[in-house]
């Protein structure tokens, strides 16, 4: 009898690590914008709704670091991946089983757990896959993936949920978290260098193996990296600037042009997503060869851009300003999304480190978004939408000035860090 081919036999680990971007995409999230959609079906206040996601985002922010150091220090990054997975499904289970506040609760601290262990597992999986030198390439196919799967899954959710209702839309976020679970079981274990996965020292050419570092670098030292602690006040600052302008825009929209909500909602997710897809294929492209100050400036510019427009689009009523917006939302969070890890990446070469410090760089994009929302609403009611995009928009000048005053980390090679543990001189 003719033996059946493995589920490692049909991928190669970096077409499974393709598939596994594109199929996580959906999951990561959890419900995403569906929960608030569903627990208002099941006449939650918009008091509770908004509380209960708050907590999944604070304790998603406070797991972050701890996730980067156990994702460092674990051989065990498949396995992350796939409990991650289990857990958030489970977790949006119980939500749809026992709608009721103190189970959504726990269940949404679950998924703020699960989805802080996610990101830099998939990274340092990436790392340990392609090695320093392939990082900032494959960072680019990993997140052109990803947008897809988001563009996938949104798509999907609409289909379905007009269909068969809300239900079904658990049902895909099931179907995904299988898919993304099979994915990464198809990347063998021996294929991962461990070692380079934790940006410490590469591994002996031909053994398919890492070895073992000395030590790693302290946390403390690393937390007072000024490349890091710059890099991660940009990043901050940015998501400070950018996380509220989309849901303003969509109510100003809605308040001012008599915009759709449904169709509104449905348009920005497409056109941002799609944007996204060859805007993480630059910066990688840009980043592999001339560094990633260049990547964060052009991120940093779409910012105010887009508030100008937005502004002007508020003040004339105008619903066609939405897909500029939305392409210079694709701009910079596509350029981020791989100049997030692969600055992190170059910053903490040969500390064994790199997870954690990632972990260290989302909890400041966490404490941004989490403020942006409180920035714009604040000014919105005080003095009105307009104000309120000029002024996000304007927070990307305080970004742009932080990085040029920290002195713009991100133009060294792959790899390279001096003895002393800082950023080498940029070579180019």
């Amino acid at each position: 009898m003719r033996a059946t081919p493995s589920t490692a036999a049909l991928l190669s680990p970096l077409a499974a690590l393709a598939a596994l971007n594109l199929f996580l995409a959906d999951v990561r999230d959890g419900l995403g914008p569906f929960l608030g959609v569903f627990l208002q079906e099941k006449a939650w206040s918009p008091a509770e709704i908004g509380l209960v996601m708050t907590l999944g985002g604070l304790v998603a922010m406070l797991a972050t670091m701890p996730m980067g150091a156990l994702v460092d220090a674990s051989r065990a990054k498949r396995a992350i991946i796939v409990f991650g997975s289990v857990a958030i499904l489970a977790a949006s289970l119980t939500i749809l089983a026992v709608p009721q506040f103190a189970a959504v609760a726990v269940a949404q601290a679950v998924n703020g757990i699960a989805a802080a262990a996610l990101l830099p597992a998939i990274a340092g999986l990436t790392l340990g896959l392609v090695g320093p030198a392939g990082f900032d390439r494959q960072l680019g196919r990993n997140e052109a993936f990803n947008h897809a799967g988001n563009i996938l899954a949104a798509v999907l959710a609409g289909v379905l949920g007009w269909w068969f209702g809300l239900p079904a839309v658990f049902a895909l976020l099931g179907a995904m978290a299988v898919l993304g679970a099979l994915s990464v079981l198809a990347i063998p274990a021996d294929a991962i260098d461990h070692e380079a996965a934790r940006g410490g020292g590469a591994a002996p050419a031909g053994t398919g193996k890492g070895r073992e570092s000395k030590g790693r670098e302290s946390i403390g030292r690393l937390l007072r990296e000024p490349a890091l602690v710059t890099a991660a006040i940009t990043f901050g600052l940015f998501h400070l600037g950018n996380a509220a302008m989309l849901p303003l825009f969509g109510q100003a929209m809605v308040a001012t042009a008599g915009a759709d909500p449904s169709a509104l909602t449905a348009t920005t997710v497409v056109v941002a997503q799609g944007t996204m897809i060859p805007m993480a294929l630059v910066a990688a492209w840009l980043g592999a060869r001339r560094g990633y100050r260049l990547v964060l400036l052009l991120a940093l510019a779409a910012l105010p851009i887009r508030g100008v427009i937005a502004a002007a689009a508020v003040y004339h009523g105008a619903a066609w300003a939405l897909i500029p917006v939305q392409v210079l939302d694709g701009v910079g969070a596509g350029l981020l999304g791989v100049a997030t890890p692969g600055l992190v990446a170059r910053i903490l070469a040969g500390s064994g480190r790199f997870n954690l410090g990632l972990g260290f760089a989302m909890t400041a994009q966490g404490i941004g978004a989490s403020l942006s929302t409180l920035l714009g609403g604040v000014v919105a009611q005080q003095v009105g939408y307009g104000a309120a995009f000029l002024v996000l928009g304007s927070v990307a000048l305080l970004a742009a000035g932080a990085y040029v005053i920290g002195g713009c980390p991100g133009g060294t090679e792959p790899g390279r860090r001096d003895d002393a543990g800082t950023v080498a001189p940029a070579t180019g």
